[in-house]
């Protein structure tokens, strides 16, 4: 039998359901804090303690989340960007335009996801720090890189089988597109004030050129008989 809720004290204090939801948001307010500060520091110099400090815990709150710090960068991996692959491939099924209108969209929507939370930063630190550790370097490939290609894969796959794509080598085609989007993220993180002027000012302007390279090539089209 079902007992009832519950009576609800109306001249108690709320400091039992704050503390509930609370508990609830804090393992998304460490992995901001650890995201914040993998930006500024990088991985290997990111202490625990001040992901703990920025996020307003104890090191052992901390730890009873994530007890390691490679747990708490696969966390920070999963939220930010490896747990969003079931939504994009969603919007991917439900898409009804040309396969190149989903090309450029898929482009522009990863940009605006890893750039708005400062999530496109992993890229740089797996190429800075992944080799020194190759687990968290497999783990970031099983979960962003493989999915992302595979995603991209499907795009293509899509243009080809619907006539709209010439046959292609698609496996390569797939690199073709993924290397300028992380040479974008690298240039972001890495370069500063080398960056090339106006590079990252209108990134959407470099994407949407990328993708009429890709699409359309650089030799000039003949033109259409009269």
């Amino acid at each position: 039998m079902d007992l009832p809720p519950p009576a609800v004290d109306a001249s108690a204090p709320e400091t039992a359901p704050r503390r509930e939801r609370r508990k609830h948001a804090r393992p998304r307010e460490l992995l901001a804090a650890a995201l914040s500060l993998f930006v500024e520091k990088g991985f290997s110099a990111t202490r625990a303690e001040e992901v703990a400090a920025r996020a307003g815990v104890s090191k052992g709150t901390l730890f009873l989340y994530f007890p390691t710090k490679e747990d708490l960068l696969k966390g920070v991996v999963h939220e930010y960007i490896g747990g969003r692959f079931g939504e994009w491939n969603a919007e991917f099924d439900g898409f009804e335009g040309s396969t190149a209108d989903i090309l450029r969209y898929a482009m522009h929507r990863w940009w605006e996801s890893t750039t708005q939370n400062d999530s496109s930063c992993l890229c740089k630190l797996m190429v800075s720090e992944g080799h020194n550790f190759p687990e968290l370097s497999r783990f970031y490939e099983d979960t962003v890189v493989r999915p992302g290609q595979a995603l991209m894969r499907r795009i293509l796959e899509r243009g080809v089988a619907r006539g709209e794509f010439r046959p292609m080598d698609i496996e390569q085609t797939v690199h073709c597109i993924t290397g300028p989007m992380v040479y974008l993220m690298l240039m972001r993180h890495s370069m500063h004030d080398c960056l090339p002027t106006g590079f990252t000012d209108n990134p959407s302007a470099y994407l949407a050129l990328q993708a009429d390279v890709l699409l359309h090539g650089l030799m000039r089209q003949p033109e259409s008989p009269t």
